[in-house]
């Protein structure tokens, strides 16, 4: 069985070199770029099972690595760990926007990463094994393909970070029901992940904005966070 390949992208050498020390010792092959340009060429043409991104890079920042890689075809499902040592909220947020999987703040247990870097390697795992059960959900042309990993909006492919996927997924299997946020952050990101609630609001937003003229199916349930619609006619 092949070892997952995980692309480090950083430019502080002694950092990255620790890691990937650690990553090695818990059986994974590690790729090491040190600029954002190098870093998105490498994952374009070694196509990584995850990719652990710094934010401030040499060359082509991080927001804008992760950006590319959401927008390429070949890169669009790998799952992204972003790195950074500023600690602003708005930094997150932003994060989240362009495509990021998790978020991980400088300086970092070495043990914290490396799980939250197991927890997203296993939810695409999941995902890409799943054999059984109902691999296909479908409501008002929105259709949610588990097996091919495809969604699709009034037969347009919608372009989802594998975080939105998942998310529009556990809504759209249970439609009718409101999820609180933090409901939604479990099914999508882990019980594990350490988020703020408004990332949720972040992803819904870029959810919606891909819907497209379909966005009112995702509706706001005032106090408690969100529900894909049940009915065919939206609620007063």
């Amino acid at each position: 069985m092949s070892k997952p390949r995980i692309l480090v992208i950083d430019d502080e050498r002694s950092l990255v070199e620790v890691l990937a020390i650690n990553l090695e010792r818990e059986g994974f092959e590690v790729m090491t770029a040190f600029d954002g340009q190098d870093g998105l060429r490498q994952a374009q043409v070694k196509l990584p099972d995850l990719i652990v991104l710094d934010l401030m890079l040499p060359v082509k920042p991080g927001l804008e690595v992760c950006r590319e890689l959401r927008a390429d075809s070949r890169t669009r499902d790998v799952p992204v760990i972003m790195l950074t040592a500023k600690t602003e909220e708005t930094d997150e947020l932003v994060g989240f926007a362009m495509g990021a999987d998790d978020y991980v703040s400088k300086p970092y247990r070495m043990k914290v990463l490396i799980q939250r870097i197991k927890t997203q390697l296993n939810r695409r795992r999941q995902t890409e094994d799943a054999k059984n059960g109902d691999l296909v959900v479908e409501r008002h042309g929105v259709v949610i393909d588990r097996h091919r990993h495809r969604a699709l909006c009034n037969n347009e492919e919608l372009l989802l970070t594998p975080t939105e996927f998942r998310l529009l997924e556990a809504l759209m299997r249970q439609a009718g029901r409101a999820f609180t946020r933090h409901e939604l952050m479990d099914a999508a990101m882990g019980e594990d992940a350490v988020v703020l609630e408004r990332t949720i609001d972040v992803h819904i937003k870029s959810l919606r904005k891909k819907l497209n003229h379909s966005a009112d199916l995702i509706e706001t349930v005032r106090g408690v966070g969100y529900r894909f619609r049940e009915t065919g006619l939206a609620e007063s």
